[in-house]
């Protein structure tokens, strides 16, 4: 068997095995897939032995940076695919399956061949964190917004409606309710809320003119985008009630 058609029956065993997990998850249709970007030339680039040590020694010292769990790096054949409610990861010869509706989303700087780069943590449905690093897949400035907007539109409504009911939600160590934000011994009722930025993974809040931090967050708030929908959606609400 040549290596191209024995290349192509692994691709076909691969779909199948990526079809069959979205299949049990009740992933819906797929919309799009994404493989693994091709390696930068930097053999080709010539760079010497004394800069491979280095980059040895750097990536040595920065393992902590890697600590979110899952550490993946696109290998070949590794690929992302989109479906109407959640996606799939194929890395290492596993499928990772991820719902938009019950994930967990970090975002995160880690280490990469090509420098510090942007990442996503995810939590599968096994409970599993898996890293996507910006450089792993092609086209990361479309999959990267594509995961939080579908993950936004998949949580907010149902989060809305269980603060309607009274519910208190957590986003690490800041709280929501319909009524009021907090952290520890904090808390603001939404309309004294005039602005809401999320920066370095803190929840920062403009109150009578004057910017006031709940945390601190030392992890990262988690589905950051979820909360600032939500934020937004609920001090804009009482403003508008003004």
């Amino acid at each position: 068997m040549s290596d191209g058609t024995s290349r192509d029956r692994d691709e076909e065993l691969l779909l199948a095995r990526i079809s069959a997990a979205g299949g049990r998850a009740h992933l819906g249709r797929r919309r799009a897939t994404y493989r693994a970007a091709p390696r930068g030339d930097t053999a080709r680039a010539g760079r010497g032995a004394a800069i491979r040590l280095l980059w040895q020694t750097v990536v040595e010292a920065a393992r902590r940076l890697w600590r979110a769990g899952g550490r993946t790096g696109a290998n070949a054949g590794a690929r992302l695919d989109f479906y109407e409610h959640g996606m799939t990861a194929a890395v290492d010869g596993r499928i990772h399956v991820i719902r938009y509706d019950t994930t967990v989303v970090r975002r995160r700087r880690v280490l990469s061949p090509q420098g510090i780069t942007h990442a996503h943590v995810l939590i599968d449905v096994n409970g599993e964190r898996i890293v996507l690093r910006g450089g792993d897949f092609g086209h990361p400035e479309v999959w990267g917004p594509e995961i939080r907007r579908a993950v936004t539109e998949a949580q907010v409504p149902r989060a809305l409606a269980a603060l309607a009911e009274g519910a208190r939600l957590t986003f690490g160590s800041v709280w929501i309710t319909s009524d009021e934000i907090g952290s520890r011994g904090t808390s603001l009722r939404w309309p004294q809320v005039q602005r809401i930025e999320i920066s370095n993974g803190s929840v920062a809040i403009r109150v009578a003119g004057r910017w006031q931090v709940l945390g601190p967050v030392a992890s990262g708030i988690p589905n950051p985008f979820v909360f600032h929908a939500l934020a937004e959606h609920l001090a804009g609400a009482e403003r508008d009630d003004d």
